[in-house]
């Protein structure tokens, strides 16, 4: 989420997921989320945020751009998306045998 820990962040957030109507949100206790999310859809506990959070552990130790202050990193949002893109792209079995078999046909 991209924004402060305030209620504003969370209704900007849940304005461009409104539309997914057949999933649930699972966030911890903070009650910003309890105030816009709708309860019927809103699970509260850490059994569903702890892989959630694991992943995000996971892209930043990946993608050194987000924790090292550095002058050769680009932190243009449209580079930061697609880092992200690719960096999923790479760690997607199913992706990444498509980029593998590409650059393995320039060594036949």
């Amino acid at each position: 989420m991209v924004g402060g820990r305030d209620a504003d962040t969370v209704h900007r957030l849940y304005a461009k997921v409104r539309h997914l109507t057949g999933c649930c949100f699972f966030t911890d206790a903070w009650e910003a989320f309890a105030g816009v999310l709708p309860p019927e859809r809103h699970r509260i506990g850490k059994t569903h945020t702890v892989t959630i959070g694991r992943d995000n552990s996971n892209t930043r130790h990946h993608l050194g751009r987000f924790t090292r202050r550095t002058k050769v990193v680009s932190k243009q949002d449209r580079m930061i998306d697609l880092s992200l893109r690719l960096w999923h792209a790479l760690t997607h079995p199913t992706t990444f045998a498509q980029y593998q078999r590409i650059a393995m046909s320039i060594y036949k």
